[in-house]
C-alpha cells in the first residue's frame, strides 16, 4: 500500500469487499454484524471526546488469533482496531 492510498476514497466495490469481509469475520467469531456496528460506533464516540479521528479511513474489526496461553493450538477472538487521527482534543 502507498502512502497516498490512505488519504484517496474508497470506490464502491472497495466499500462492498469491506462489507463482506466484516460479514465472514463476524460469521467466524460468532459476532453478528449488527453488533460489530454497535461495537464501531461506541468506540467512535469514546475517542471523539479525546480525538478528532478520520471516520472513512477506520477499520475495526474481530478476527480469530491462536490462543497463547493454551498449548493445543485452539483460537480465540480478538479485537483489532486501525484508527487514524486527525488531531488530539484540548481539555479532553
Amino acid at each position: 500500500m502507498k502512502f497516498i492510498d490512505l488519504f484517496r476514497k474508497k470506490t464502491s466495490s472497495e466499500v462492498a469487499k469491506d462489507r463482506l469481509k466484516m460479514v465472514l469475520i463476524s460469521d467466524r467469531s460468532a459476532c453478528s454484524p449488527e453488533v460489530m456496528e454497535r461495537i464501531k460506533n461506541d468506540i467512535v464516540e469514546v475517542l471523539k471526546k479525546y480525538l478528532e479521528i478520520d471516520q472513512e479511513g477506520l477499520d475495526i474489526k474481530i478476527t480469530q488469533i491462536e490462543d497463547e496461553t493454551d498449548n493445543e493450538g485452539k483460537t480465540v477472538p480478538a479485537l483489532y482496531a486501525n484508527i487514524p487521527i486527525k488531531s488530539m482534543r484540548q481539555g479532553g
